[in-house]
Order: structure tokens, then sequence, then C-alpha cells
């Protein structure tokens, strides 16, 4: 942090936890001791100006495509709207706020509108405090927060978020719409073949063409190391199920996972920020979307295994969460602000970050995922889904396993009998070697605390940062352990700074 000037305040955890497995096994929690309503004034702010996080990465890259629509919106001011500011603010009759107060947890619930949306009120309950903070006085915390809620910004946020979703279709969250929707009876389909009928996939709200056909070139840039870090984990486990079960661990259960998230977020102090909800039929490990205008991770239960569910948290809430925070208060947090700044895209800098807190701290941190999903894009874009689940057979003998990387890398498509691919899993592969290659030279405090930047940017967007409460992941609070784990994850995925440089 020395990069970092004296009068920027980091929001980082007390006690060094950089080199500590914070998952351990205690009592475990039910779904409702998690999933609490804890919002500060500056994520309401965000959240009321954004339409979606982590999940919808590739959604904001696509709306950065759509810039100049959009900064027009914003400097969009009408009479109309100004009557419509005043009538959100005109006081409403007195009511009495319901406080209650506890030592262990903090929530604040702001009220919603008839139409789902978060509204200006001094109506909230406070049920505790953040965990690893150190909490204000409850009569400042109480003026902070009704000051911020009735500032007159607010309503305008309102508008422009009602009148962008209206242009918009209201937009689904681009995976969720790249998801078929008969997926389980085409597997079934697919099985009772013995793997010979193509599935052929329907969608209950398609991507645009023009979407997919920007995502459906696959490079084979990365192809040789893709293919290199999987025969490594082959080698040493003899097959990725050995792999699974040695470096995994066992499934938990859903109460061990809600109880390892709790954990995870009191370490981050983050409790009750964060809406969990578990499934079994992701496409993903985790993601990381806005549902109501609140944050709510997704964790598929089939892979949350006991040593690779921390890995999960580190990227979803670590990561993407936390930049996302940390974007909100910056002066490019709009397309428009992007755009005057001539900003890269935030990937393949966010999830190759991301990817690389996945496996930190691991006792073994193969890339397998990331390696097997870049190559498992590349072969999708000249076979057949049949003869993509056979070559697959190569590293992964588990059908089920293969038929979930053949979807991921097959989805958009109708007809799964002709080549092709949704060419954005290579982003993951590409962004961790890209981070390694130039490992020495970044500062990762200050890239997770600009937002969602690329690490390019970094240095010329360092004098414009708003930096007053950024929030920095607790493995990041020990420098020269974190700069340890990447060389080790150099080290045992065979990767040498001359082959980085040579390719990069």
């Amino acid at each position: 942090m020395s990069n970092l000037h004296r009068p920027e305040r980091l929001h980082r955890p007390q006690a060094d936890m950089s080199n500590q497995s914070i998952l351990n096994a205690e009592k475990a929690v039910s779904p409702s001791q998690v999933v609490l309503e804890k919002m500060s004034s500056s994520v309401l702010k965000c959240l009321l100006s954004t339409s979606s996080n982590s999940c919808n990465l590739f959604q904001a890259e696509e709306q950065e495509k759509d810039q100049e629509q959009q900064s027009q919106f914003q400097e969009q001011k009408t009479s109309g709207a100004c009557r419509r500011n005043r009538l959100a603010m005109t006081p409403k009759k007195p009511r009495v706020p319901s406080v209650v107060r506890s030592s262990a947890q903090t929530n604040i619930m702001p009220s919603r509108s008839s139409s789902g949306l978060l509204k200006p009120t001094q109506n909230m309950g406070v049920v505790g405090r953040a965990v690893g903070l150190n909490p204000p006085a409850a009569p400042k915390l109480r003026r902070t927060l009704i000051y911020n809620l009735n500032r007159a910004e607010l309503p305008t946020l309102q508008k422009a978020r009602l009148t962008r979703e209206a242009e918009n279709g209201r937009k689904l969250c681009i995976f969720a719409a790249l998801k078929p929707s008969n997926v389980q009876k085409e597997k079934q389909r697919f099985f009772k073949s013995t793997f010979s009928c193509n599935p052929q996939f329907e969608y209950s709200s398609p991507v645009p063409a023009l979407i997919l056909e920007r995502h459906s070139v696959a490079s084979d840039r990365f192809l040789t190391q893709a293919v290199h870090i999987m025969e490594l984990a082959l080698k040493r486990y003899g097959s990725y199920e050995r792999f699974e079960q040695v470096t995994g661990g066992s499934l938990l259960s859903k109460s061990r996972i809600y109880h390892n998230v709790k954990k995870y977020m009191e370490t981050e102090g983050c409790v009750g920020e964060i809406v969990v909800q578990l499934s079994d039929d992701l496409l993903s490990r985790a993601s990381m979307t806005v549902v109501n205008s609140r944050h709510t991770l997704n964790i598929n239960v089939s892979s949350a295994r006991e040593h690779w569910l921390e890995g999960i948290l580190r990227h979803e809430i670590g990561t993407h969460y936390l930049r996302s925070l940390n974007n909100c208060q910056q002066p490019w947090s709009s397309s428009s602000g992007r755009k005057k700044l001539n900003l890269r895209p935030l990937n393949p800098t966010e999830e190759g970050l991301a990817s690389i807190h996945s496996v930190l701290f691991r006792r073994d941190p193969t890339l397998w995922r990331a390696a097997m999903l870049y190559y498992t894009v590349y072969q999708a874009s000249h076979m057949s889904f049949c003869q993509l689940f056979q070559d697959l057979g190569r590293f992964v003998e588990n059908p089920s396993t293969r038929w979930d990387y053949c979807v991921r890398a097959k989805r958009g498509q109708t007809d799964t009998a002709q080549p092709g691919c949704f060419s954005k899993d290579q982003v993951y592969l590409d962004g961790v070697l890209r981070i390694l290659r130039y490992r020495d030279d970044i500062n990762f405090p200050l890239l997770m605390a600009l937002g969602k930047v690329s690490f390019e940017d970094v240095d010329r967007l360092r004098v414009l940062a708003q930096m007053d409460n950024s929030r920095i992941p607790h493995f990041m609070q020990d420098q020269v352990k974190y700069a340890e784990q990447l060389t080790k994850i150099m080290t045992v995925n065979q990767l040498t700074d001359e082959e980085l440089k040579a390719i990069i």
C-alpha cells in the first residue's frame, strides 16, 4: 500500500487474516441468519443507479457500446422531472422509527414503494452492527442516513432507472437469458440417446443476434497453456474426478454453506448487505446478481465443496462485489464517465482477478476451471455438441460434468449440431495470464479501490480517484503474502515469466 496517498482511507479488517481460512467448522446456521437486510446509504445510491452487478459484467460491457445514448439521458432535466422531484420530497405524515439494537448484527431496511423500488424514507430498523467495523454512535448514524436518503438526487436516480428499463425492455441478466429454458429436458434426451443426439435448445428470452455474433469467435492464443495446465493435473491425480475430490473435499450441506458464507461476510464487514440463494441448476458455480435492488449471491450447491467454497466467496464477494461498491464512488461509475476518460473494457481484468482469487491460498492452486473453460470454448467453435462432449472425455470422465461444460460453451445456440460457441468463457484464463504477466507492476490494492477498471488504466486514474471509504478484501491486507501466492500459482501451473512475456 506504499503507493496510496496518506489521506486515502481504505476499509480493511483490523486483524491480519490474509493467510487464514475463515470457514471453520462451527455451529451451522439457518438461512434467516444469513439473509439480513442491511444497506448503507452509499450502497443504496449505487443500487438505484446500477441495474446489475457481477453477473451482469458482460451486460456492462455491452452497455459501454451504447454510452452516447445513456449519457444524453443522464443529462436530461425537464420541468416535469423537477416537479416529480418536489412531489417525491414532500414530507409525509411523521412516523415513529422502529429501532431495535443488538450487539451481533446491523440491519438497515429502507422502505419500498409499491413498484418494488427503494424510495427515500425516514422509517428504518436497525438491528446490530457489521462485524469488523467500528460502528459510529447511533445518533450520528441516523443523521447521516436521513440526510443521504433525502437528497434531491434520489428521485432523479429512480426516474433514470425506470426510463432505462423501459427503453431496454427491462433487460434480464445476460447470463439468465443465455440459459436454455429446456435444458433439463434436452439433458434427459441426450443421455437417453447415449450421447448421440445433439440438443435443440429453446430460450424464453433470446439474446439479440448481434450480441451472439460479437461473441462467436474463439481464440487459440492461450490454448497451449490451457491444455498443459490440465495435463499437469491429470498427471498428479490420475483423473479430474480424483483432483476434484482431493483438492475440493466433500460437498457441503445447505446449512454449512450458509454458515460459511456468513463467516466470510463477517470477515469482509458486509454482513447483511447480500442476500444468499442456493440453487442446483446454475450453469456456473456461483454468480452475483441484483434482484429487486438487492445484491444477491447465487451458489450452486452441487459445486460447493469444503475446500473450494472460500475461493468462490473470494471470487464473488471479495472481488466482484467490493470492486462494484468501490466503483460507485468514482467519476467513471457511469457509462458517460467511462467514455469521457476513454477507459478500457473492465474485462479481462475483472474476471482474471476474480479467477486468481478463486485459487488463492489453496494447497494446490491449479487453474483447472479457467483452463477447461478456455479449451471447451475453442473446441466448441468448430465442433457439434456431441463431438465436443466426446472430445472433453480426454480430460473429464463424469458425463454430467462434461454436459455442464458443453452447455456453457454452446449457450445461445438453438441447433447445437452446428459448430459454434459463446466465447465469453475464454476471458477467465486470458485475464489470469495477463495479470500474472504484469504482477510485479500492478498495485493490487489500488486496482481494487478504483473499482471496475482495467489494470492498464490504474496509473492514470489514481489522481482522479475518490479513495475515502474504499473497501479492500482481507486477503490483500498482507501484500508480501499475496505476492508469494501469485508466485505459487505460477509454479504449480508451470508458467514462467519468459513464456508469458513471449505470448503477451
